[in-house]
């Protein structure tokens, strides 16, 4: 069967002091688009609270019913989370299908998601969201047809005609196996933590550019690996944290992390399902906050950012903030300013700058130092070769003189071994 074209009317309240309005309804517009949902219409009203019982007050709600009959509309979208007596009572009122910002932003993460944890946290999120508001929704597939948002993708009206019972048991089997793959990763970043491998996330808003950063970083410094990771011009287009190796030409490397991007009211249920994928930001040794400077709210963007790092316990990780897409404005590139660099990462331009960057805040500890290896301990010039920056070598009459940058923990086992110069 042919899916029911969506057209749209969104709806939202402009409470008193909210100076994002303009720019959270826009949002709205723009994860409607990324669920091939058509916006016809517009409803706002400035008001110094929601109404409890309908979201909108009474006026508002026969305007916004004359407007779904003149546009021809079959859904509301609402800007905010709604409580399940106000998805009823809306519902009600318009014989209309209504939703929320929080479906939609689901409706995207289950199509994004690739990999199986990301599926499983989609999943948690979706039954915890969709528990308190079984009587709701399951009348809205009653008359709509169709999933819990826009698409019957497996998790609509089968879920909704599982008892509340049934829906929690299914919850608590996903976290189970969802705590088997959190304690793989926790194994994982101990070993690297071991190994003494510094790690550099990548944060920022959704579609900022964080993962065309992470493929200009591999392409410069790691072509070979051809361990790319997905980059599209979309919203959510990575729901998975990627890790890269990335080893710079003078023996230092890092791991980079790629994360999930952020977006303006992320529903709680998406924050906790994702909180153990987002350990990775808060353990980090370095944050890159990747910024899409061509956008007219990127200002919006990093406020929403960093308000969400503080929720994970991450706002004290020493950050760099890197100006993505300045090719898009007029703003000189690249160019470094303090601890923020204005780059391009579509055009690999400022790399450079962001790498240096990079560098001195990870290997401050390292040291420079010059070394005679004896010549009857030969092996350790090929070691130090391998876990070193050589700068100069030479040969003497007592062994072979190295000048080396390296770590503290490189050196420590041979110092017994070597005559320090």
């Amino acid at each position: 069967m042919e899916p029911i074209k969506q057209h749209a009317i969104t709806v939202g309240v402009n409470l008193v002091n909210r100076s994002d309005f303009q720019y959270s309804m826009e949002e709205l517009r723009n994860l409607a688009a990324a669920c091939q949902v058509q916006v016809v219409g517009e409803l706002s009203q400035k008001a110094s609270r929601i109404v409890p019982s309908h979201y909108i007050g009474t006026g508002k709600i026969d305007e916004l019913r004359a407007l779904i009959e003149e546009k021809e509309a079959n859904v509301v979208i609402c800007n905010d989370e709604l409580t399940p007596s106000q998805i009823r009572n809306l519902e009600s009122s318009l014989e209309c299908k209504v939703i929320d910002r929080t479906i939609l932003i689901l409706d995207i993460f289950v199509e994004r998601a690739q990999t199986r944890e990301a599926q499983l946290q989609v999943e948690v999120a979706q039954l915890q969201y969709m528990l308190p508001r079984l009587v709701g929704l399951r009348e809205s597939l009653g008359r709509q047809g169709g999933g819990a948002g826009f698409k019957n993708r497996g998790s609509g009206e089968t879920k909704l005609e599982l008892d509340r019972r049934k829906i929690e048991e299914r919850i608590s089997i996903l976290q189970t196996e969802l705590e088997k793959l959190v304690a793989r990763r926790q194994t994982q970043r101990k070993q690297r933590h071991k190994n003494e491998v510094p790690v550099v996330c990548l944060v920022g808003y959704t579609n900022a550019g964080k993962s065309s950063l992470m493929n200009a970083m591999i392409d410069t410094y790691n072509p070979q690996t051809h361990k790319q990771v997905l980059a599209k011009d979309m919203l959510f287009a990575t729901l998975e944290t990627s890790v890269r190796n990335i080893s710079l030409p003078d023996r230092k490397s890092f791991l980079l992390t790629d994360t999930v991007g952020f977006v303006s009211q992320l529903p709680h249920h998406l924050v906790k399902a994702f909180r153990s994928t987002l350990e990775e930001v808060a353990e980090a040794d370095l944050l890159i906050h990747v910024v899409d400077v061509s956008n007219p709210e990127y200002e919006q963007h990093i406020a929403v950012t960093n308000e969400t790092l503080k929720e994970l316990g991450a706002d004290q990780v020493r950050t760099i903030y890197a100006y993505n897409k300045a090719d898009l404005t007029d703003i000189e590139y690249p160019m470094v300013e303090g601890d923020d660099v204005y780059l391009s990462a579509a055009q690999s331009t400022g790399i450079e700058e962001l790498t240096q960057q990079i560098r001195g805040h990870l290997f401050q500890n390292y040291i420079q130092c010059e070394v005679l290896v004896p010549y009857d301990q030969s092996r350790l010039v090929a070691y130090f070769n391998e876990h070193a920056h050589v700068k100069s070598i030479s040969y003497e009459e007592n062994g072979t003189k190295l000048e080396l940058e390296c770590k503290p923990s490189v050196l420590e086992p041979y110092r017994k071994n070597l005559t320090p110069l």
